[in-house]
């Protein structure tokens, strides 16, 4: 069995599970999956984990996210994307560029979004987007997000009233850039939506470092412990590496940079598990990769 984690371009038109499905079948395993879903129409990075690695996308999954794309302004639709229905136009082509400038910074920081129908999110045990395809709203609570920058520049391609945008974001995770783009047309007076999204990072995952879903196959696989390459490593040996094995507690690391969680290695760089603050100052097992 292949443990590891891939760094792979989404192509438009495939769902993240089909991702998954290839990379299955490229593999020629079943313990595969994802970090982060990209909508079917968004392309580019998207970390899948590979064996027992699967366990520790959940860190990455926890990582901030880069963007870039297209908006249009002046055209609302039913997804908030291309792909939906148009729901309402508005002429926005006197919108200047500083204005969408000033909308975006207003939806830069710490702010409250709420999750678009077509999301995962799931209310009552049914999954929003489920609930959407029977032609049914529903109330979605507000949730804290963070975008950490979020940059537009006017392109020329676009007839009035729908004026296009190229844009770059950054946000954290669970941040829905399709309601972002939403929120930014509502907030100049008219309405917005997506034309292209594509996913430019996932912490240190960039595009450079993703290969084409034609390209996946073994020895596309890096080894384990670049899945948490972004966190602060704790290298053990001896009998300590022992205990790690077995998942037993770790005393107190003085002058540990970060509050956790750390990646445990062997002096050789070997992954051995991931670690999290404990009771009384020790570190406590979430994740053994390498068990005894």
């Amino acid at each position: 069995m292949t443990d590891g984690v891939l760094i792979v371009d989404k192509p438009a038109g495939w769902t993240s599970h089909d991702v998954v499905a290839r990379c299955r079948k490229a593999l020629g395993q079943r313990r595969v999956g994802h970090a982060g879903t990209l909508d079917p129409d968004a392309t580019g990075v998207l970390v899948v984990g590979v064996g027992r690695v699967t366990r520790l996308l959940r860190f990455a999954g926890a990582l901030s996210k880069s963007y870039e794309g297209d908006l249009v302004l002046g055209v609302a639709t039913s997804t908030l994307d291309a792909s939906g229905e148009v729901t309402g136009t508005w002429d926005m082509s006197g919108v200047s560029a500083e204005a969408v400038t000033a909308a975006a910074v207003r939806l830069t920081g710490d702010i409250l979004q709420v999750p678009p129908m077509v999301s995962a999110v799931q209310v009552g045990g049914r999954r929003l987007h489920q609930l959407a395809r029977q032609g049914v709203e529903v109330e979605r609570q507000a949730r804290p997000v963070t975008v950490h920058w979020f940059r537009l520049w006017p392109l020329t391609d676009g007839p009035a009233p729908a004026p296009v945008y190229r844009f770059e974001v950054e946000c954290s995770s669970g941040t829905y850039v399709r309601s972002l783009a939403a929120d930014l047309g509502a907030d100049l007076g008219g309405g917005a939506h997506l034309r292209r999204l594509r996913r430019t990072a996932v912490g240190p995952f960039t595009l450079d470092r993703a290969v084409p879903l034609d390209d996946v196959g073994p020895d596309a696989v890096l080894a384990p412990a670049e899945a948490v390459s972004f966190l602060e490593a704790v290298v053990v040996d001896g009998s300590e590496a022992d205990d790690v094995r077995h998942g037993r507690p770790l005393a107190d690391r003085a002058g540990l940079g970060s509050p956790g969680p750390w990646a445990v290695h062997t002096p050789s760089g070997r992954l051995l598990a991931v670690y999290e603050a404990g009771g009384s100052g020790a570190l406590r097992a979430a994740v053994v990769l390498d068990p005894a």
